[in-house]
């Protein structure tokens, strides 16, 4: 796939709150609008303006059944204007209102046994801001299979340099806790601030920031158990401990303790 579709998909992902239009995306490329929208179908199968409008209901979806947010804010948050727009859009993709989508999403985790006899040690902690050098896959999260294979995905001609061999690896979950129906995940590696000022990433590499988060934490041993974590994070631990997550792309690392967990939170101003 050409880097610049990547770049347009990760583009549209990361403007869901803006009302910048197709227009902007095609500038920015250096492209006409209708390339970018006859190249973006091409590789994902519809167009960029409706591709965006499923992530926004995702996130959307998300964001009602995680956070104690309004039906009104989340609607803002997902760049939508117009409540009512908003609403007819979520019943036209989940065909239930986001209110009853709430409701029967929030009950079946109250029933549901989210650890499944398993029990995990939850840490709710400030992780540190720091940097990732990441490229994306268009797989689900459990496609990165074990950690010894996630190097596999990073090896791109020798592109990163030898002195980031030894960064921690680090997964960003984008079809968890909710499934996606665009699965994708960013797969790379965590480093500290300032530490790749003088690299130069090649494509389909790129440099995000993480920012400092409060995050509920658990650690476990196998990718396999990764499902479990997460259900037992948002479907017990998270409401015993009065918290909530909050719609971010949960964050996996391989640590020398095993796999880490870390489930971005609300910040109590946030989730009142």
């Amino acid at each position: 796939m050409g880097n610049d579709m990547m770049r347009a998909e990760i583009w549209l992902q990361e403007t869901l709150e803006s009302q910048l239009g197709i227009e902007d995306l095609a500038k920015r490329l250096g492209y006409s609008s209708s390339q970018v929208r006859r190249r973006f179908r091409q590789r994902f199968g519809i167009g960029p303006g409706a591709y965006r409008d499923l992530l926004r209901l995702e996130k959307a979806a998300r964001l009602l059944v995680h956070t104690p947010h309004g039906v009104r804010q989340i609607a803002e948050l997902c760049g939508y204007r117009n409540h009512s727009a908003f609403s007819r859009a979520f019943q036209r993709r989940y065909e239930r209102s986001p209110r009853d989508f709430r409701r029967a999403q929030r009950l079946q985790l109250r029933r549901s046994d989210p650890a499944t006899g398993r029990e995990f040690a939850v840490e709710l902690r400030l992780t540190p801001a720091q940097e990732a050098i990441v490229t994306r896959l268009y797989a689900p999260s459990m496609a990165i299979d074990t950690p010894a294979a996630w190097q596999q995905h990073l090896e791109v001609d020798d592109a990163l340099p030898d002195r980031l061999s030894e960064a921690t690896p680090i997964a960003l979950l984008h079809d968890q806790p909710l499934a996606s129906d665009m699965p994708r995940t960013d797969l790379g590696v965590q480093v500290a601030h300032g530490a790749t000022i003088d690299v130069a990433l090649p494509l389909p590499f790129r440099l995000i920031e993480l920012p400092a988060r409060r995050c509920a934490c658990l650690t476990f041993g196998e990718m396999a158990q990764l499902p479990t974590a997460v259900r037992f994070l948002v479907g017990r631990s998270l409401p015993e401990k009065g918290v909530h997550f909050n719609g971010e792309a949960p964050r996996l690392l391989h640590t020398t303790a095993g796999l880490e967990l870390q489930l971005p939170l609300l910040e109590p101003a946030s989730a009142s």
